[in-house]
């Protein structure tokens, strides 16, 4: 008899669970259906921390921190914890741009000599070179090979020193032709906005899109973040996670790589983006320039929008971007159709923040979450963790 019923309790449980989507909010999905997910992933990968950011329908629904801010310490992280967001700074260098050209003070098809009459390159073809093809990746440039962690530079103009160091370098691609992943671009594209609006890129962004957008605790310069809501950046050794002795952080880099931010704020540019512009009454982008930034500019490039990666997921757009640097991962996911949007942040090498993002998009579509094999779906989108060479 106890069998009997035991076997009719587990049929009905499994019945029921087919329609947990339809009975449970946001919160309660991500807690029955995810975090178990992320407390296994953690322990199989040896990850010290995690955030997790969701908006659905427009706005804000969860927002969790796992596990801790160092081995060292053993301090536990919060939604406020400070993490350094590698590659997704690139999308808010693409608004910045944006923005400028709303101004009227860039034209996306002109030479980015134009606006950086010292921008050269050891390839003639460097004066075809546009504003637009550096933001879709399709300018041909050479990648950047060592980041000099170990070494940064804090000075005002270190920027414009490495765009000016570029001067030996030769393009890998015809303008124009090709996909080839360039954080080189971007560091120019940084200089493109600090030229044309007369300040540093930092203090642009700064001004014009974190502060706007109540993003308080993001910041562009390391020694300007709260130190005591940091994270430690970690890498694996014989399996373990240690801290990694170096910060990824080098001014010159700063526009690829150096936006330190939280899953508290990355409710907010979530939210704005899925709002095609606007949040609490502010406006950082008009609506129709999303449909310029979201749409790609060559046929022949169809993942490629601004600094965006295009593409599809169980049959609605995606709009994204990943992050990889040394003792950091992250993926920041948005599905504008559904208004939802996903950020997963980790302070581990290899950690499989793509894998949770779309398992937690799965779970909140109400599909199964996919075997998470498909972290190299979005490796041509992410630098790999760079050290220097001795």
């Amino acid at each position: 008899m106890k069998c009997a019923l035991q076997i009719l309790l587990t049929a009905g449980w499994l019945g029921c669970m087919a329609g947990i989507a339809w009975s449970q909010g946001p919160t309660q999905l991500m807690e029955s259906r995810f975090e178990p997910i992320v407390r296994q992933m953690m322990k199989e990968e040896s990850i010290p921390a995690v955030t997790v950011a969701v908006v659905e329908d427009g706005q804000p629904a969860y927002v969790k921190a796992f596990g801790i801010k160092g081995v060292d310490t053993a301090e536990p992280a919060v939604p406020r914890s400070l993490f350094h967001m590698a590659s997704v700074t690139k999308t808010f260098v693409a608004t910045a741009i944006m923005q400028l050209w709303e101004q009227g003070k860039i034209n996306l098809d002109a030479p980015v000599t134009a606006y950086l009459p010292y921008f050269k390159l050891n390839d003639s073809r460097y004066k075809e070179i546009t504003v637009a093809q550096l933001l879709n990746h399709s300018a041909g440039m050479p990648d950047v090979r060592d980041y000099e962690w170990e070494h940064p530079v804090y000075d005002d103009g270190a920027l414009e020193s490495y765009v000016r160091s570029l001067s030996g370098k030769r393009l890998i691609a015809a303008p124009g032709t090709k996909q080839k992943y360039s954080n080189i671009a971007f560091e120019v594209l940084g200089d493109v906005v600090a030229k044309v609006s007369g300040m540093s890129f930092e203090d642009y962004v700064g001004q014009s899109i974190l502060k706007p957008l109540g993003m308080n605790d993001s910041t562009l310069m390391v020694t300007q973040a709260d130190q005591t809501l940091l994270v430690k950046p970690h890498i694996k050794k014989r399996g373990a996670a240690q801290v990694s002795p170096v910060f990824p952080y080098n001014r010159k880099h700063a526009p690829s790589s150096t936006l330190i931010s939280n899953a508290t704020d990355m409710v907010r540019w979530i939210t704005v983006n899925l709002h095609r512009g606007e949040l609490d009454g502010v406006r950082i982008l008009k609506d129709a320039t999303y449909d310029i930034m979201w749409t790609p500019k060559y046929p022949s490039l169809p993942k490629n929008g601004m600094s965006w990666f295009l593409g599809e997921h169980r049959g609605f757009r995606t709009v994204s971007h990943g992050g990889s640097d040394t003792g950091f991962k992250c993926h920041l996911i948005l599905l504008p159709e559904k208004q939802l949007g996903v950020v997963v942040i980790t302070n581990a090498d290899g950690a499989p923040a793509f894998t949770l993002a779309m398992d937690a998009v799965d779970i909140l579509l109400d599909n199964a979450p996919d075997s998470p094999a498909a972290e190299a779906q979005d490796a041509c989108f992410e630098k790999q963790p760079h050290v220097s060479r001795q």
